[in-house]
């Protein structure tokens, strides 16, 4: 999980969208995450009534985190878990990362708007979250559990429980 904002150049986050985006395109038959586990663990971790289906799936690094993409120079590594996921899942996933650090989190959001504030992307970030959230119930990366169910409760437009306001809308 990240603690410290990253000073990363334009130009890095451009590499990483083209990058992200050109993975998008692969066709494979693979898969990082599978439908029958959204409906089995969405409505568990967010609560029901939730609708478990994306919008859209593409291909996916299944990873994307700050530990597996380096800099000054882009080199997106661990590639284990590629497959198809909910259109806008590595965005999702570098913005939940982001949530210990505001500003941080409000330059993911910023880069990768185009496909967070779609239906798709919008998803993609319930189901990362999902995922983190079980993640938690095992003991891992407790820190992040507050923000990230303050974002899936503004993401789904529930009432956020906590006194903490999102970086952006």
């Amino acid at each position: 999980m990240l603690l410290t904002a990253p000073d990363l150049p334009s130009t890095w986050w451009a590499a990483l969208r083209a990058a992200l985006d050109d993975i998008a395109t692969i066709s494979t038959h693979r898969h990082t995450i599978r439908q029958q586990y959204l409906d089995r663990a969405m409505p568990r971790f967010l609560g029901a009534p939730i609708n478990t289906t994306a919008p859209s799936w593409s291909t996916a690094h299944g990873d994307c985190h700050y530990a597996n993409v380096c800099a000054p120079t882009l080199h997106v590594l661990d590639w284990e878990g590629w497959g198809l996921a909910p259109t806008g899942y590595d965005a999702a996933m570098l913005h939940s990362y982001s949530l210990l650090v505001p500003s941080a989190a409000t330059r993911v959001h910023s880069e990768f708007a185009y496909v967070l504030d779609t239906p798709a992307g919008r998803f993609a970030e319930l189901a990362v979250i999902t995922e983190l959230l079980q993640s938690i119930t095992r003991g891992d990366n407790l820190e992040p559990a507050e923000p990230l169910r303050n974002r899936a409760a503004h993401l789904l437009g529930r009432a956020v429980e906590s006194v903490g306001p999102l970086p952006y809308s």
